[in-house]
């Protein structure tokens, strides 16, 4: 008999061997921390650091934004409480 179109053939289940080993593999609790150190050591070296020039800038920018904010939340806070205190005295 002939496949149907498209069809593709699966190697039998039973063909498969169990994996061994490989990077999931048991390792003591010391290799495993050695491992997440290591992999986190490699990540940090793939991060783009600012410098400080730009360091300062994006502080600054910060700072001043903190700071026009805790402005308009006190007046918005100073206008509420006049207009509560003229509603109920």
């Amino acid at each position: 008999m002939t496949d149907a179109v498209g069809s593709i053939d699966m190697p039998d289940a039973q063909e498969k061997k169990p994996r061994k080993g490989g990077k999931r593999a048991k390792k003591g609790p010391l290799k495993r921390l050695a491992l997440f150190y290591r992999q986190i050591v490699a990540e940090l070296r793939k991060v783009v650091w600012p410098t400080r020039n730009q360091l300062t800038s994006y502080t600054t920018a910060v700072i001043v934004f903190v700071v026009l904010m805790i402005g308009l939340i006190t007046l918005i806070d100073y206008g509420l409480s006049n207009a509560a205190k003229y509603v109920f005295g």
